[in-house]
């Protein structure tokens, strides 16, 4: 049987280490599942998820010099959540003339200068108090 990219196929876990799992899967194949590929949310411990000897239906994601990428979580057949990182439709912005968007400009200046001034005007003269 050759691993094509794309199929899904059942093995057997063989050996885990801290960064994944080693599947065989039959016929002298084997591929490696990354933990970010094993369950849908965070796996911090991937012994919390699998063991050596489970049987795991995996998708295999690339092929290249004999050695095979594997994913548990894209094999299964359930929709997966939508992630808080993907990208969200956005409203394109009101577009302001020149001269209104450098009147906003001008006050938020004017507004900060204001409070800058404000903060330091007793704060100069280092050590001391005022001199008189």
């Amino acid at each position: 049987m050759t691993v094509e990219v794309g199929s899904k196929a059942e093995g057997k876990v063989t050996g885990i280490t801290n960064f994944g799992a080693f599947v065989d899967l039959g016929e002298g194949q084997s591929g490696m599942v990354h933990i970010s590929e094993v369950a849908d949310g965070y796996v911090k411990d991937i012994h919390d998820v699998l063991k050596v000897g489970d049987t795991v239906k995996v998708l295999v994601l690339n092929e290249k010099d004999h050695k095979i990428a594997l994913s548990i979580k894209q094999a299964s057949d359930r929709p997966r959540p939508k992630r808080h990182f993907e990208k969200k439709p956005q409203h394109k912005p009101v577009v302001e003339n020149f001269d209104d968007m450098m009147s906003d400009f001008m006050k938020q200046s004017e507004e900060r200068m204001t409070t800058i001034r404000k903060n330091t005007e007793g704060k100069r003269g280092g050590r001391g108090g005022r001199r008189s």
